[in-house]
């Protein structure tokens, strides 16, 4: 969701276009507008975008400038989805990068076209009836969908335009260029914003545009018309939604700033209970300490501490990567064992190192640990610290504590009671940690990822269903979504009766990758929620009008109409458990496993902190179709829950997958 702060500057002119053009008082005719470097109009547009995220390379490998008609603001008056405002019907002009964006700033050049085939508004303001100008912005996108033109289920990240913040200004042009042709001299087009800082409304003042292209420069009052040969027009970032950097403060200095961010703009404080005048006094003087000492590692601890005492498994600090090697010494001891909770209760071993301490001490597999150092096993577990925090739902948590349950320094001592199955007696035993890591592999969500998966694979199940693994939404657009129109048409042509959809290791990414996959399977649009934000105008939380998500049907030939089983866990989460919560809104869908997902359900804003440290906190409150909160803190709940018992627990081959071919082949015996 982070890259969804630019949405801000997509629709930036819609809502400040939206209304009549009425007339000049006096009816005097305009003057012409004064013009800079009159070279006779520009004929190449050339210009960069430098971007402040520095993750933007990551988003896509085709990275698309081009020439976007705007006239679609004056005809339609509204939207539904953030390329809206551009006119769909009018050719898009493709520019060339001239750099690479992985080198920033991306460069480029546009070759206008001499007789443009763009839609003639007329915004002069006066009563009568002229053909008008053809009115442009310059746009940064991805290759997401088919080709580079972009059509009404794709976005733009930014523009040459930029927008208002403020609620209450919400969306209002108020700088950047557009580029305007007049197809004859004597073509009106405001000069200024005027009294009320709104373009194109009835106090603008106005002034005539020779015939063919000018530059419109909105960050001079009175604008600048610039008819250079070759013009410049940059992508610009609004004012507010620039990437966040705090790495030149001083370590005190930086944390107040945090503090100040998040104590307004955090999504979650009410719903978490966060205390941030507590949080302050907590931590702040080990923050000061650290910096009066030059105490790099304390001041990674406090960072770390700070990180976890949020349970929100959005919000991160990087303190951990720059104490790795500690974190590989307090974890890096193991017993050589694993072990679950079921849903009676009951801690089992379910997974025994061949020749580790706990084979040694004569613990088997499926034994029950009954107690730690003299602690019943679910207490000691309650008391372990789980690395891989915060955690925004109580289930991942647990998960987690039980992953970390024996993980120690090298030649920890633990005092364990357990019964072997069918023992009629407990043992008690001593056991030291030992270095392995294979216990502690075994449980993790990413058990079996290499790290070269591509972002979805997918199949034909003996059974006879399809099935697709979705691996990410962080991976380049272009390749996620070819992948997916290829097995979407897969499926259909091989007529396969139902799809099972496997979530459980897609840790989210962008909804610009999974909305789109999503239209696969509607024949509407559909609303399936939106996100509140903080105003500093307001100072409060409101819901945005342009985070309101949409799907929008992928073409018919595309779509999917079979029954659908989704399989999610934990490891699932943000987008993964976005895109898992909006299928539950198709009748023929379910969700399948043991646990909801992760539970995070906002969007996040990245920022840095002293030495370059990446950290990211929420700001966008995810809210559902019924504009509520929906799954922060509780994930999506399988409505097909499969128990965690030693059936399943210790059952040959994919127990959830079974579980969804079982219930798709019940739905087709039904039908």
């Amino acid at each position: 969701m982070k890259k969804a702060l630019a949405f801000f500057l997509i629709l930036v002119f819609m809502l400040t276009l939206w209304g009549p053009v009425s007339a000049q008082d006096g009816g005097q005719t305009p003057p012409p507008a004064v013009i800079e470097n009159d070279e006779g109009g520009p004929v190449i547009i050339e210009g960069e975008y430098d971007y402040s995220d520095p993750d933007m390379p990551n988003y896509g490998s085709q990275p698309v400038i081009f020439l976007g008609d705007v006239s679609n603001l004056f005809v339609e008056g509204g939207f539904d989805f953030s390329t809206e405002y551009l006119n769909l019907d009018s050719p898009q002009v493709l520019g060339y990068n001239t750099t690479s964006i992985f080198d920033g700033p991306l460069a480029y050049e546009i070759a206008l076209p001499i007789e443009p085939p763009g839609v003639l508004t007329d915004v002069d303001n006066d009563a009568e009836q002229e053909p008008g100008v053809m009115i442009y912005t310059v746009n940064f996108t991805f290759n997401g969908i088919d080709d580079p033109f972009i059509d009404h289920r794709e976005f733009i990240y930014y523009s040459s335009v930029t927008s208002s913040q403020a609620f209450e200004t919400q969306y209002q042009l108020n700088g950047g260029k557009f580029i305007v042709y007049a197809p004859a001299e004597g073509q009106g087009f405001p000069s200024g914003f005027g009294d009320d800082a709104k373009l194109f409304t009835e106090d603008d003042p106005i002034v005539t545009l020779p015939q063919g292209w000018t530059i419109v420069d909105m960050d001079s009052d009175p604008f600048t018309f610039d008819r250079s040969h070759v013009g410049q027009v940059d992508i610009v970032e609004s004012e507010g939604t620039e990437y966040v950097d705090f790495s030149e403060m001083g370590y005190t200095e930086a944390f107040d700033a945090m503090i100040e961010m998040m104590r307004d703009k955090y999504a979650f404080t009410e719903l978490k209970g966060v205390d941030w005048d507590a949080l302050v006094a907590e931590f702040r003087p080990r923050i000061e300490e650290a910096e009066k000492n030059e105490d790099d590692s304390a001041y990674y601890h406090a960072l770390l501490d700070f990180n976890f005492s949020i349970p929100d498994g959005h919000v991160y600090i990087d303190a951990l990567s720059y104490m790795y090697d500690e974190f590989l010494t307090e974890t890096g001891g193991g017993l050589g064992m694993a072990i679950r909770e079921l849903d009676d209760g009951r801690t089992l071993v379910n997974f025994v190192l061949p020749d580790g301490p706990a084979e040694q001490a004569g613990i088997e597999l499926r034994a029950e640990i009954l107690s730690v150092d003299g602690q019943p096993a679910a207490d000691y577990v309650s008391s372990v610290m789980a690395w891989s925090g915060p955690f925004s739902a109580p289930h991942d948590e647990r998960l987690q504590k039980l992953r970390y349950a024996f993980r120690s320094p090298v030649g920890t001592a633990f005092e364990i009671t357990y019964q072997n199955p069918g023992a009629a007696e407990p043992t008690t035993v001593s056991l030291t940690t030992v270095e392995e890591r294979d216990s502690l592999r075994f449980s993790s969500y990413g058990q079996g990822l290499t790290g070269f998966e591509l972002p979805l694979e997918f199949t034909v199940l003996d059974s006879g269903y399809g099935y697709i693994k979705i691996y990410s939404f962080d991976d380049d657009n272009h390749l996620s979504l070819l992948l997916w129109q290829r097995a979407m048409r897969a499926f259909i042509e091989a007529g396969v009766p139902g799809l099972v959809i496997d979530m459980r290791q897609n840790g989210g990414g962008s909804p610009d990758i999974g909305n789109v996959m999503l239209g696969y399977f509607f024949d509407e649009e559909t609303y399936t929620g939106t996100s509140a934000f903080y105003y500093e105008d307001l100072d409060r939380f409101e819901i945005d009008p342009l985070y309101a998500q949409t799907i929008i049907p992928a073409p018919e030939m595309d779509r999917y109409y079979g029954d659908i089983a989704v399989i999610v866990g934990p490891g699932c989460a943000s987008m993964c458990e976005f895109f898992s919560y909006t299928l539950t809104l198709l009748d023929n869908t379910s969700i399948i496993g043991h646990y909801p997902t992760a539970g995070l359900g906002g969007g996040i804003e990245s920022f840095s902190m002293p030495g370059g440290m990446y950290a990211q906190y929420t700001i966008g409150r995810g809210l559902g179709a019924d504009n509520e909160i929906h799954i922060e803190g509780t994930g999506v709940a399988p409505d097909i829950h499969v128990p965690v018992d030693e059936e399943t627990l210790f059952a040959e081959g994919d127990v959830l997958l079974d579980a969804a071919v079982a219930h798709l082949d019940e739905v087709m015996a039904g039908e």
